[in-house]
C-alpha cells in the first residue's frame, strides 16, 4: 500500500520543487508531473510528486490526515 501526502508547491528549480505539508518543507522530484506550477497541490510519496490535485481535493485529504493523526491524542 502506498500513502501519499498532499503538499503545496512553493518554488520550482529544474526538476525539483520545494513543497510544504503540515508545516514542513521538503524538496521533491517533479518529473512525473511536468506541468506543475507554483501554488499547485501535488501528492508526494518518498520524495516524488506523483500527481497534481485540485485545491478542494487537497483540503479533504489534509483533513483526513488530521483526523488520523489526532486519534491517538
Amino acid at each position: 500500500m502506498c500513502l501519499a501526502v498532499p503538499a503545496r508547491v512553493e518554488s520550482i528549480e529544474g526538476n525539483t520543487a520545494l513543497v510544504t505539508a503540515f508545516g514542513c518543507h521538503e524538496k521533491v522530484d517533479i518529473r512525473f508531473v511536468p506541468c506543475v506550477e507554483m501554488g499547485d497541490f501535488v501528492l508526494v510519496h518518498v520524495g516524488f510528486a506523483l500527481e497534481k490535485v485540485k485545491p478542494k481535493e487537497a483540503a479533504l485529504l489534509l483533513e483526513a490526515w488530521d483526523i488520523l493523526f489526532s486519534k491517538g491524542e
